[in-house]
C-alpha cells in the first residue's frame, strides 16, 4: 500500500503542473529587463485600422512620449499610429500619469484588453512601457497582445554603461544609436570617457610617441581635441538633448589627475615627471589653473555644453607611493568636486580613497563614487564615509576587447545567475541598501592599434546591455532560467531602426542573391554582420589602386587596396590585405567568410588566407599586442570597378 501511495502522489504531482499550465490563460510576456508583475486574462489585444494613440488634452511631456512610440512603431511595424486628445476606442493606446507610491519615479502600470492603457507616476514611466509594448509586439507577427495586466519599476534607480571614447574614437552616430539601445532595455545612464591614452610600452617606451586623445572641441586651447576624431560643442549638446528625450542622462567624464597625458602633451610643463607625463603634476599651480579653465568651458553660462545634473572627474589610479603625493591627490580630488558643484552639477569620481587613505579630507557629500576596485575604494568604508555608489566591479564588468585581460565577453551565465549591484566584489551589501545607486558595466580599450571595429565593440555591448538591464531593473526577481533568456533574447532587436550587428533574417539560410552587381549597383542590405557567407564569381580586368567593389559610409572592401594593390578591406582606420591580387583576364570564384575572430578568404572554394587574430610583439618581446583582422561586410552600393562581378550570393552562415 504504502508504495501505491507513493506511486500516486508522484503521478499527481507530475500532472499539477501540466493542469497549472492550462489554466494559464496568456504566459508571462518575455521582455528585457524582466517584467516583475503579470496577471493574466483570457484573449488577445489586436491593432485597428484606426488605432490611435490617446493623452490627455494639453499635456506636452505625454504628447512628446507618445510621438516617439508612434514613430518607433511605423518603423517597426510599417504601422501609423495617430495622437489624439479624444475618448478612445477598441485598439487604441492611452497614456497618463498619475501617483502610485507603489510605483515609484519610473515605474508603470499597464492594463491590456480591447484597449491597452498605460498609467504610470511621471512621464519617465509611460515612456519605458511603450519600451515593453514595442518588445511584446515584435515577437508577435500579427502583433497582438496578450491581455493581462503589468505592473513594473526597477530595482535600482542607475542603470548604466561606460564607454572609452579616449582611446578609440567612436563616432557619434554610435553613440546617438547607442542612446536608443539603452532606452529601449530602460537603462537610463551613459557615461562618456572623454580622454585618455595608451600603455607607453607599445609607444617605445616614450610618453611623447604615447598616443593620447581629448574628444571634445575646445575654444580655450585651440588644437587640445585629437585630430584623428573629435565632437565639436554643438554636436555633443546634440547628443545630450537626443538622450533627454529617450529619457537617458549622459555624463561626461574629463579624467584627470591620471590617464591625463592628452593635457600634457597639449601644456608639457603640468605633467609629473617623476611619476609619469600621464599623470598631471598636482604641485604645480598651473595645473589648477588649466583644471579651472577647461571645466568652465564646459559648464558656465545658461546654456552649458555639459547639460546634464552630473560631471565626472575621474580621479583614479594616481600613485601613492609618498605620503605627500597621497595628500595632494586627496585635495585635488577635493578640489575637483567642489569645482563642477560651483557650476551647479553633482560630482562623480572613481573609487581611490582607499588606495589614496590620508588625512586631507575629501568631500562626500552628494557626491557619486563609482565603486570599481575594491582595493582602491572597500565600499563599505567608502558608504561609511558618506558616499553614494555605483557598482562596477572591475573583475566581473570590465569589457577590454582582444587584450587577454579582463573580459574580452562578459561572463552573462554569471551575471545573470549570481549578481545585482547589491555585489560590489567580495563585499555583498543588502538589496535596499540606500547608499548603492545603482550598476553600470564599461568599455576600456586599453590596447591602441588593436584593429579592434567599432562593430567588434558593438558586438560584445549589446548582450551586455540586455543581461545588465535585466540585473539593474529586475534584481534577483528574475524568473527564468539563464539558458531559456539567452535564447529568448535573441529575437529582440536592438533598438527601432538600428541593426549594428548587422543581421539578415533568423535562419541559417541564402539572404540574399544578385545575378549580376554593375558599378554603381545599390544592393538590397546595408551590410551583413558576423557570421556570415559572401560569395560571387570575378571576371578579373586592370583596376588602379583603391578601386573598391562594395562599401558602406564607414567600410570598403577593396579589388584593390590604394597601398599594394590587393584584396582587401578598410573600416575604423586599419587596412587590413588579402594575399590575393586581380588578375586581368581571370575568372574565378571568390568566398569571403567572417566571424568575430577575423576574415577567410576562398579561391575556387580552396582556402587561400585567414586574417585571423595575430600577435604582436613590443618593448623588446616583454610586451605583446593581439591585432584583430574582422569585417561586417559591406553591402549598401558597388563601386566603380573594370572587371564583372557574377552570381553575388550571400549567407547568414559562415559556409565553409
Amino acid at each position: 500500500m504504502k508504495t501505491l501511495f507513493i506511486r500516486v502522489i508522484a503521478i499527481i504531482f507530475v500532472i499539477l503542473p501540466v493542469f497549472s499550465s492550462a489554466a494559464e490563460i496568456n504566459q508571462k510576456p518575455f521582455v528585457i529587463p524582466e517584467l516583475k508583475q503579470w496577471a493574466d486574462k483570457d484573449g488577445l489585444f489586436r491593432i485597428t485600422e484606426t488605432s490611435q494613440i490617446i493623452v490627455p488634452k494639453g499635456n506636452s511631456d505625454l504628447r512628446h512620449v507618445a510621438k516617439l512610440f508612434a514613430e518607433d512603431y511605423k518603423i517597426m511595424f510599417g504601422k501609423e499610429l495617430t495622437i489624439s486628445e479624444g475618448k478612445a476606442n477598441k485598439g487604441d493606446f492611452t497614456f497618463k500619469t498619475a501617483s502610485n507610491k507603489e510605483l515609484g519615479k519610473e515605474g508603470y502600470q499597464i492594463k491590456i484588453s480591447d484597449l491597452v492603457e498605460i498609467t504610470a507616476p511621471q512621464p519617465i514611466g509611460v515612456f519605458w512601457a511603450t519600451r515593453t509594448l514595442l518588445q511584446m509586439s515584435e515577437q508577435s507577427k500579427e502583433r497582438e497582445l496578450p491581455k493581462g495586466e503589468i505592473k513594473d519599476w526597477p530595482d535600482y534607480e542607475l542603470r548604466g554603461f561606460m564607454i572609452d571614447c579616449g582611446r578609440k574614437f567612436i563616432p557619434l552616430q554610435y553613440l546617438r544609436d547607442y542612446v536608443k539601445i539603452m532606452a529601449y532595455y530602460k537603462m537610463n545612464t551613459f557615461q562618456i570617457h572623454l580622454n585618455d591614452n595608451g600603455f607607453k610600452q607599445y609607444f617605445e617606451n616614450d610618453w611623447n610617441k604615447t598616443y593620447s586623445a581629448f574628444r571634445l572641441e575646445s575654444e580655450t586651447f585651440p588644437g587640445l581635441a585629437a585630430q584623428d576624431g573629435y565632437y565639436t560643442k554643438s554636436e555633443f549638446i546634440d547628443l545630450q538633448k537626443l538622450a533627454e528625450e529617450y529619457f537617458v542622462e549622459i555624463i561626461p567624464e574629463i579624467d584627470v589627475p591620471a590617464h591625463s597625458l592628452a593635457f600634457s602633451q597639449y601644456k608639457p610643463e603640468i605633467g609629473s615627471t617623476e611619476y609619469g607625463m600621464d599623470h598631471l603634476d598636482l604641485f604645480n599651480p598651473e595645473t589648477y589653473k588649466f583644471i579651472d579653465d577647461l571645466f568652465k568651458e564646459y559648464l558656465e553660462g545658461e546654456n552649458p555644453v555639459f547639460r546634464g545634473k552630473r560631471v565626472h572627474v575621474g580621479t583614479d589610479e594616481y600613485s601613492n607611493k609618498k605620503k605627500d603625493v597621497i595628500e595632494k591627490f586627496r585635495y585635488f580630488t577635493d578640489y575637483c568636486i567642489r569645482l563642477v558643484e560651483g557650476y551647479g552639477k553633482q560630482a562623480c569620481v572613481w573609487g581611490a580613497l582607499t588606495h589614496a587613505n590620508g588625512e586631507t579630507p575629501v568631500k562626500s557629500e552628494n557626491v557619486l563614487m563609482l565603486a570599481w576596485h575594491n582595493p582602491y575604494a572597500q565600499p563599505d568604508s567608502m558608504i561609511e564615509q558618506g558616499y553614494d555608489l555605483v557598482s562596477i566591479p572591475d573583475g566581473l564588468l570590465y569589457i577590454v576587447p582582444n587584450a587577454g585581460y579582463y573580459y574580452d565577453y562578459l561572463n552573462h551565465n554569471k551575471i545573470y545567475d549570481e549578481w545585482t549591484p547589491a555585489q560590489i566584489g567580495n563585499k555583498v551589501f543588502s538589496d535596499n541598501e540606500p547608499k548603492i545607486k545603482g550598476g553600470m558595466f564599461a568599455v576600456w580599450n586599453d590596447h591602441v592599434g588593436n584593429g579592434i571595429s567599432t562593430k567588434d565593440i558593438h558586438h560584445r555591448v549589446f548582450p551586455a546591455i540586455q543581461t545588465l538591464s535585466t540585473k539593474m531593473w529586475t534584481g534577483k526577481s528574475t524568473t527564468l532560467p539563464f539558458d531559456v533568456f539567452d535564447l529568448k533574447r535573441q529575437n529582440l532587436s536592438e533598438a527601432p531602426g538600428i541593426n549594428i550587428l548587422g543581421k539578415i533574417g533568423t535562419e541559417a539560410t541564402l539572404v540574399y542573391e544578385q545575378a549580376e552587381v554593375k558599378k554603381g549597383d545599390k544592393m538590397k542590405y546595408k551590410e551583413i554582420g558576423y557570421n556570415y557567407t559572401v560569395s560571387f564569381e570575378l571576371d578579373g580586368a586592370n583596376e588602379k589602386k583603391g578601386t573598391i567593389l562594395f562599401s558602406t559610409d564607414e567600410t570598403q572592401f577593396y579589388l584593390s587596396d590604394p597601398i599594394k594593390g590587393m584584396l582587401g578591406f578598410a573600416r575604423d582606420g586599419y587596412l587590413n590585405t588579402f594575399n590575393y591580387r586581380v588578375k586581368d583576364g581571370e575568372k574565378v570564384l571568390i568566398t569571403v567568410c567572417g566571424d568575430n575572430k577575423g576574415t577567410r578568404l576562398y579561391i575556387n572554394g580552396k582556402l587561400h588566407d585567414n586574417l585571423s587574430i595575430k600577435t604582436q610583439w613590443y618593448s623588446e618581446g616583454k610586451d605583446k599586442m593581439y591585432y584583430i583582422q574582422t569585417l561586417v561586410f559591406p553591402l549598401k552600393r558597388a563601386g566603380d570597378y573594370n572587371s564583372k562581378i557574377r552570381n553575388l550570393k550571400v549567407y547568414n552562415y559562415c559556409k565553409e
